[in-house]
Order: C-alpha cells, then structure tokens, then sequence
C-alpha cells in the first residue's frame, strides 16, 4: 500500500504563516533555558530583551498565581490594586516632572503611537522627529516613522509625518566629525531637517537614550542636554523611549538617569513585568493630563495579571544590590569584550552600559562586516549562547541584553564564549 500522506498539521512549519526558528524551547529558569533536545543555553537577550529577570522567577510568577486566584482582568473603567500600585511606583521612580501615567497600551509599539497623539493633541502640530537608526515600533503607524526603510518598503501606504535626522553615533558620524570637537552637529544642525524636509509643524521628537535594533548607539557625554535645551526652545516635546533601557537596564533605573536629563513624555514596556507577561506605560508630564481616555486604549492594556508582575518586578529592582550587581556584572562583560577587541580586529568597537552591550563587527577597511556578523552569531549560538543582530538581523552588531540577575561570573563565561567562537569564525575564514 502507498505510503500515506504527511499530515501538515504535524509541522508547524507547514502552518506558520511566517519563518520559524530551528529549536524547540521547552523549559527555562532564570539566565538559561532549554531546547526539546536537551540543549542548555546561556540567554544573552533575555527573551527579546523583556526577561529582566530571567525566565520564570519565582517571585514575579508567585504573585501571578496568587492574582489569578483573585481576578484576572478587569476593564479601564475600573480601578484594580495591582494597577493601581504600578502606576503610583512608576511615577515615585520616574524622572523629576513626569507626574502622570497612562497605563493603556500592552506593548512598545502602542505606547510611542500614544505618545505621538499625546504630543500632537498638546501642541496642535504634526510631524515627528526620530534618529536614522530610530525603532519605534511595528504598527503600520510606527514602522512608518522608524529609521529603517526596509520596514517600510513592502506596503504601498504609510504615515507621513517622520523628519529623519541622523543619530549620535560617534564610531561612524554622519558628519564626519569628531566628538570632542564637533560642537555637537547632529543637535545643532535638526534645524535644518526642520525646515527643509519637515511640515513646518514638528510635534515631538521620540529616541532611544541608548538605540537598541539600530546597533546599541551610546550618545556622547552633553548630548541629551543640548538636545532638551534644543527641544524647550522650539515648543517641540522630547520623549524618551525606554522600552528597551528602563527598569534597570543600564544600570539604573532609567536611562535618563545615566545622561542626567529628565524628557517631557517617557514610554516603557518590555521589563516592566520582568518575566515575560505584557504591559506599556507611558510617563507625561502634569501639563498633558486630562485627555480624553477614548483616545488611546487597547483592551490588553493595564491587564491586571500583568500588572500584578510588574508591581514585584519593580520590588525586586528596587531591592539593595540590585543595581549594583547589574553595573558590576555589566563593566566585567565589557572591559572583557574590550580586550578581545586587541587580539580580534573584527571588533571594531564594544559599547554600552550596564548590561546593554553591542559588539560592532568591521571589514579590514572600517567597513560594515554584515556577512561576518552573522557567521559570529551562529557561532555563539553553537556554543550555546543566544544573542541578536541589529537591525531586525541585517546589521553588523552583536546584541548582548543578559538578564539582570546575571552575575559577574556569569558574565566571563560569555566573555569566555564571544572568545572560543571568535576563533571558529577566524578559523572558518
């Protein structure tokens, strides 16, 4: 008898509508997790950067259970405790000015587009300004004003409204300038993107205090004060996206903290429930409240499981040594990643602070080494380390976002890792 035919619905490969990974994830326990095969990997990004504390800590899980016991979701028209508590810890943590809390989107990408309304409603004015290399989000709406075309290129409508400008990154200026002497060019010279590729009418300026899928981008030291002085001038609202470097990420609490600058809006999402679950926030100052609600809303938003996480999860950050440990095992990882660099002229430079590190890989002549990025993160992948590429994995940086609770131990044994599949890579060449 023939044989029968193979059951698509056996692979999900044959149903997914998109491109799935080659290994099984079955289980996990803070830094590490597990393939169906048995397989043990140190995970460098924690998830897509959202597992600050690593998969499925104890304490974070706990009180999820406890709160499915009670209530799962309730809707925006009522008050919840766990809600109730995140939004007062956020505003208590936030920035000096950033005094009310929206709590109605459930992801990165809702919360930039809420505000962008918020600025827009404030001021009356349209266009947003975002850095070259700026991710804002994946919505039709937030794909349109990010800094990367090819997220763009296959829909034949989108938003108008984004001013690129270029982004501070030093290690390949747009001006090729110096940072010690370039009077800050890529602040000064927004104006001229203003008023020659803007509406006449710019709302706010949105960026990442430290760019993540546009390479891991530090900005020189007085750039993000020039840039406020530079955005209170003009009326503009300057938001800081820290869904990616909030909750402890560089080593403190907020980003903002580490360039000493407060933003008139701030948005965060991925690490505020530390484990996976998902919530947003956006952070305005008092002058925006008392918008009306039906404005921005998702029925996700402010979910009660979620926020009952992220009430322990800014506990636990808050906790003595918390903070310490993440500088601690963050300045080991880099000043290890450093010192590669002397023995490996791939790396053209290793960047970042606390635990949010990017390794850029360069051709012999400065260039962009894409091809040899890639071979380096199969490499690290072989030698059981999960890592990212920049740029949705068509740039030339390797991105390291570990979990906080990484320790410096742990941290040489990534070192340790980034070295052995160095030399696969230059072995193989």
């Amino acid at each position: 008898m023939p044989e029968p035919a193979p059951d698509p619905l056996a692979d999900p490969t044959q149903v997914a509508q998109y491109q799935l990974g080659d290994a099984l994830l079955v289980r996990g326990d803070g830094v590490r997790c597990w393939d169906s095969d048995g397989r043990e990997y140190l995970d460098c990004v924690s998830g897509t950067f959202n597992l600050i504390l690593g998969h499925n800590h104890p304490e974070v899980m706990a009180a999820v259970r406890e709160q499915t016991e009670e209530l799962v979701f309730a809707s925006s028209s009522f008050q919840t405790g766990p809600t109730n508590d995140v939004m007062r810890q956020l505003v208590a943590l936030a920035p000096p000015g950033l005094t009310r809390v929206n709590l109605r989107s459930s992801g990165g990408s809702t919360a930039n587009e809420g505000a962008i309304k918020i600025a827009q409603h404030l001021t009356g004015r349209r266009d947003v300004i975002v850095p070259f290399r700026g991710q804002v989000g994946q919505t039709m709406a937030t794909a349109s004003l990010a800094g990367h075309s090819r997220m763009r290129a296959p829909f034949p409508l989108w938003l108008p409204g984004a001013v690129h400008v270029p982004d501070p990154y030093c290690y390949r200026c747009f001006y090729r300038e110096e940072p010690t002497t370039c009077g800050m060019l890529c602040v000064e010279r927004i104006d001229d993107f203003i008023t020659h590729a803007s509406s006449g009418s710019v709302a706010c300026l949105l960026i990442e205090p430290i760019s993540g899928v546009g390479g891991n981008i530090v900005p020189p030291p007085g750039y993000f004060a020039e840039l406020r002085r530079f955005c209170d001038e003009r009326g503009i609202v300057l938001v800081f996206d820290e869904a990616q470097t909030g909750f402890g990420r560089t080593g403190t609490m907020f980003a903002a903290e580490q360039f000493g600058v407060s933003p008139h809006m701030m948005t965060l999402s991925k690490g505020m429930t530390g484990s996976g679950l998902p919530l947003a926030a956006i952070l305005t100052e008092e002058r925006m409240a008392g918008w009306d609600r039906s404005l921005h809303g998702f029925t996700y938003g402010g979910h009660t499981l979620s926020a009952a996480a992220a009430v322990k999860t800014l506990e636990i950050i808050q906790r003595p040594g918390f903070l310490e440990n993440v500088r601690a095992a963050g300045a080991v990882l880099l000043d290890r990643l450093t010192a590669l660099a002397q023995d490996h002229p791939v790396i053209g430079e290793a960047r970042g602070l606390g635990l949010m590190l990017g390794v850029e890989l360069v051709e012999p002549d400065g260039g962009k080494a894409v091809a040899k990025t890639h071979a380096l993160h199969r490499a690290l992948h072989s030698r059981g380390l999960l890592t990212r590429v920049s740029e949705h994995g068509q740039g030339n940086v390797i991105e390291l976002r570990p979990p906080l609770i990484l320790t410096p131990a742990e941290a040489h044994l990534i070192a340790d890792g980034f070295g052995e599949a160095l030399e696969l890579l230059e072995a193989a060449a």
